[in-house]
């Protein structure tokens, strides 16, 4: 993490499932060999349902209370980490990266699926909404990595395995995350995403580099809708009384 001060933060990863691994393996395998509830046919390639045996069921109930406490310590960290990061900034600048992708490697998958980086996001965006505070979301297709934070040079191809960024125009030597986290940390005071595809309101909007959006198709109204209102049916024309004046008052305040 980047500041506008120019400091730098480092979070490590807790590492909750990695952790218990050790421990899920040896429970998986007690479970593997208890009389489950289903058991696959060979001869007929069928799966045979069946009554679970009390030693499988406890069993599995002991595997179980493993996976809720790796999920607790996972969501309190993340709790830990989203508050004071919103107790302490106003704007926080986060990058939408293809997560879906990126678990797709076999080697960090499993890391990068025990980070939450989708909480991580929507813990950061309500909070930011709950003290009224910006929650900027930088495009997938921002340069965060590839562009010096020095001289704003753009690299043209920068591999997953140089974790060291080095520029060719000014010769700045500096870590890959602390240059794409200095990068994100100037959207904040420039109020953009770098595309427009996705930041905070007022963000001028910018084509995407890579396609178009997509566009909707208007919907036709139903035949046996009215034209004044969908589903047919009329508005009452009744007159407000000074109560239902004073809630609509109430309703546009709130909005603000």
């Amino acid at each position: 993490m980047a500041d506008s001060a120019g400091q730098i933060r480092y979070v490590d990863n807790p590492k909750h499932y990695e952790g218990e691994q050790k421990r899920l393996r040896r429970l998986s395998r007690r479970v593997s060999r208890r009389q489950g509830p289903a058991v696959h046919d060979r001869a007929t390639g069928k799966t045979i349902r069946r009554e679970p045996s009390k030693r499988w069921v406890k069993a599995n109930a002991e595997r179980n209370r493993v996976h809720h406490r790796v999920a607790n310590l996972r969501e309190d960290a993340l709790h830990k980490l989203t508050t004071a990061v919103r107790a302490e900034y106003g704007t926080v600048v986060v990058e939408d990266l293809n997560v879906a992708g990126m678990l797709r490697n076999r080697r960090l998958a499993r890391k990068i699926a025990d980070a939450g980086f989708a909480e991580i996001r929507r813990q950061l965006t309500y909070k930011g909404q709950r003290n009224a505070c910006p929650t900027v979301v930088a495009s997938r297709w921002y340069p965060s990595s590839k562009t010096c934070s020095s001289c704003k040079t753009v690299k043209a191809k920068l591999p997953l395995h140089v974790r060291v960024f080095s520029c060719d125009a000014c010769g700045l030597v500096i870590d890959r995350d602390e240059n794409a986290a200095r990068n994100l940390a100037d959207l904040a005071s420039a109020g953009t995403t770098g595309t427009g595809v996705a930041g905070d309101r007022g963000t001028p909007s910018v084509p995407k580099p890579r396609g178009a959006d997509q566009k909707t198709r208007a919907s036709r109204a139903s035949r046996k809708a009215d034209p004044v209102r969908a589903g047919g049916a009329k508005p009452s024309h009744r007159r407000k009384e000074p109560r239902d004046l004073q809630q609509d008052t109430t309703a546009q305040l709130g909005l603000w």
